[in-house]
């Protein structure tokens, strides 16, 4: 029986012609190259970008599946962290892929966690003006987000994912099992994601949510199949509505990242994990509504109880007030020397604020010590 009659239907992202399945299922890579032999056709090569964390037995799975299905492999570790998003290793990426003849039918295929599929694409979309791109993601986080939407990118010094570009994936595929050897800071770092769908676009989520937290904490089969799917449908509802960030609906995928890749840039993105920093920055966010009367406390204080249940931090010590303001105005949400920030009114909606007054802001970071 094919491996597409044992899934449930994937999710899709209805895109006209850039459209693409997520397929989500438990010990699937073994089976890779028959997921992923309906739309792809003329590959002939595939050029994988290995987190050198999953080389074995995840990275090896892939490749080992695609040369029995008939696929020349070319392959090229990346060290793991937020350090590889730089402009260097992309450099190094590209020489790899002029060495190994890539060509407009070979795809490239992303294993790993964001850094690795955000390198992956940015690499697809820029060499040969453009081929074709698998995302294989193996971190909860990068199942729930950085995987599906097309969002492409490099870190510079002073800002994050400032370099980049929009480059939608022909197929992503997530193996649950993949999440069974990830550390748990991982792990939970990869909630924080989970948790912001249900307070931008889906209050019943949210409930969910803090009903199972415990059972998802500890990697219930069951809850993480179904917060998975849940949180790419709505992934995926909001790039179907706004792809390319022209309409305004995407920007609430932002919600909580202006504070957090300020906490990023500070920490030189190495001291705090991305789903960390998106803990705090929400915390921040809802901290920020509550003192402009946006939402009550009350809201503050249920969003604040679901991430700590979900042990994610809520607090960072560290904070310069000064610092992350100065850092934020380089953030890719200033549009015509205005800061943006994706603020609630309530659970399941919030909206795009301009021109929030510094010492709002600043309070607000004093709070958050």
């Amino acid at each position: 029986m094919s491996i597409l009659e044992l899934l449930e239907p994937p999710v899709r992202v209805n895109l006209s012609e850039r459209s693409y399945p997520i397929w989500i299922g438990s010990g699937i890579l073994d089976r890779f190259s028959e997921l992923i032999g309906e739309g792809l056709d003329r590959v002939s090569h595939a050029f994988c970008l290995c987190d050198s964390s999953v080389r074995s037995p995840f990275g090896t799975l892939v490749m080992d599946s695609l040369q029995q299905g008939g696929i020349r492999v070319s392959s090229m570790e990346i060290p793991s962290g937020e350090g590889s998003k730089s402009p260097g290793q992309l450099v190094a990426i590209w020489d790899r892929m002029l060495e190994e003849r890539c060509d407009r039918s070979s795809v490239v295929i992303a294993i790993g966690g964001g850094v690795v599929g955000d390198l992956a694409g940015f690499a697809a979309a820029s060499y040969a003006r453009g081929l074709r791109l698998i995302q294989v993601p193996t971190t909860l986080l990068s199942q729930v987000d950085s995987s599906v939407g097309g969002k492409t990118g490099i870190n510079l010094p002073k800002a994050k994912n400032m370099v980049g570009a929009f480059w939608q994936p022909s197929v992503v595929a997530i193996d649950l099992q993949t999440l069974t050897t990830l550390p748990k800071r991982e792990y939970v770092s990869g909630l924080a994601e989970v948790v912001k769908y249900g307070v931008i676009m889906d209050a019943p989520f949210f409930d969910w949510l803090e009903l199972h937290a415990a059972s998802i904490v500890n990697r219930s089969d069951k809850e993480l199949a179904y917060l998975i799917r849940r949180s790419c449908e709505c992934k995926a509802e909001v790039v179907i509505a706004d792809e390319r960030e022209t309409t305004g609906r995407r920007a609430i995928l932002n919600y909580g990242h202006t504070f957090a890749h300020a906490i990023e840039a500070a920490t030189e993105y190495g001291q705090l994990l991305h789903g960390e920093a998106v803990s705090i920055g929400m915390t921040m966010a809802a901290r920020l509504a509550v003192r402009l009367g946006r939402v009550s406390d009350a809201f503050l204080q249920r969003q604040t109880k679901l991430l700590e249940a979900m042990a994610l931090p809520v607090r960072w010590d560290r904070n310069e007030p000064e610092e992350l303001w100065k850092l934020m105005q380089s953030d890719k949400k200033v549009h015509h020397g205005t800061l943006n920030f994706i603020l609630p009114s309530g659970f399941g909606k919030v909206e795009s604020v301009p021109n929030v007054e510094a010492k709002d802001v600043l309070k607000t970071l004093q709070d958050c010590r």
